[in-house]
């Protein structure tokens, strides 16, 4: 990796400190993942002993402040790390990194009392996993259009509703979990509240097989008449929609940094092969039409990394910017899709095999355009950015 010296006031060049946070990810990644990653895939198998692994190197829980014993990890670290683990296996980087999303709602609107217990105490100290609960079966990209209710009643609120697409469902230890609290009040009617797995009503009902990233898991969650004390609400009543949103700032640059890294995987896995396969006496890298493919593989990985560092640092300048993040997060995803769709196509009847990494790879990645918000909603916001008054 090539990093320009400071120019202007302007530098592309990692501190020393994320130079050291990218090797050790870099080496767990190598050590740890890759080589038992298209067993978990095989599989659909949780990977728990990688996720405590990674616990005990310090890259789970990385983006919890410091006094609550986290890492107090930036965005930007945060990304650096999402390239390396989604270069491994995004299906097991997506397991690892979700205490990261779970965790967001408490940063952001939580007390410091729901702070030192619920990041320091229970994900630090006892290493459980947190999920991030709002997509619906009926309500995706609308999240004002959910159902899920939580009526006050007496010193608790009762939650009925049904969570889709929840990572890591079927092993979270609680869940931040999004519900309106007034209907008829629209987008400032959503709450946030933290939800025990062991809370009565709480049925984790159904656990999808899916066609990529295997080793993440990904269930539904019914919330039958389930009471919450008002001490797991976050946030003001009625804040939840905004805090969902400040959510996405974070994890979209996140999301997407995971997409550079598999593009970036697809790329060397091209490279090696177009070294080392030859055709009519010649490797197939100097056939104009593969050494083109790679070209551009090469040319978009470059223009996505930089676009999620953008995304990643103006966040933490305090300017969080829905239009970078929705251009990195877009960027980043299709052209993580078509650099896969290419490497198949540059290892030919090989790429089709799934002893070949390739065909993993091409599984994996489309989901990217799909989850945090569809590549077709990420226009949407440009849209209404680019022409905002």
């Amino acid at each position: 990796m090539v990093h320009a010296e400071q120019v202007a006031g302007v530098s592309f060049a990692l501190t020393d400190e994320q130079l050291m946070l990218q090797k050790l990810a870099r080496d767990f990644v190598a050590k740890e993942i890759i080589p038992v990653a298209a067993h978990y895939d095989e599989e659909a198998k949780f990977p728990y002993d990688i996720f405590h692994k990674a616990r005990e190197a310090g890259l789970v829980n990385t983006n919890i402040p410091e006094e609550y014993g986290g890492m107090g990890a930036s965005l930007v670290d945060e990304v650096i790390l999402a390239e390396e683990f989604g270069y491994g296996c995004t299906g097991i980087s997506t397991s690892i990194s979700t205490n990261g999303l779970g965790d967001l709602p408490i940063i952001i609107a939580g007390t410091p009392q729901q702070k030192a217990y619920w990041l320091g105490e229970r994900l630090v100290e006892r290493g459980e996993l947190v999920s991030y609960c709002v997509t619906e079966p009926a309500a995706g990209s609308n999240v004002v259009g959910m159902e899920s209710r939580a009526e006050k009643v007496g010193p608790k609120y009762v939650l009925n509703g049904t969570k889709t697409f929840i990572t890591n469902a079927s092993h979270a230890n609680f869940f931040t979990v999004f519900a309106k609290t007034n209907p008829a009040a629209g987008h400032k009617g959503i709450s946030c509240f933290i939800v025990e797995r062991d809370m009565p009503g709480v049925i984790i009902s159904k656990k999808f097989d899916k066609m990529g990233q295997r080793a993440s898991d990904t269930a539904q969650i019914t919330f039958e008449n389930v009471e919450i004390p008002e001490e797991n609400l976050l946030g003001p009543e009625g804040s939840g929609f905004l805090t969902a949103m400040r959510v996405f700032d974070y994890s979209r640059p996140a999301v997407a940094a995971a997409a550079v890294g598999l593009l970036r995987r697809a790329m060397e896995e091209s490279i090696k092969y177009a070294q080392e396969r030859e055709t009519f006496g010649q490797p197939i890298w100097q056939h104009q039409a593969i050494g083109h493919k790679i070209a551009e593989m090469a040319i978009n990985y470059e223009a996505a990394r930089l676009l999620v560092l953008q995304a990643a640092w103006i966040v933490e300048a305090g300017q969080p910017n829905p239009k970078l993040s929705a251009i990195a997060k877009t960027f980043a995803a299709d052209m993580a899709m078509k650099a896969t769709i290419e490497a198949v196509q540059i290892f030919g009847g090989y790429g089709y095999m799934k002893e070949y990494p390739v065909e993993k790879l091409m599984r994996d990645v489309k989901v990217f355009q799909i989850y945090e918000g569809t590549s077709e909603i990420m226009r949407n916001i440009l849209v209404r950015e680019i022409f905002r008054k």
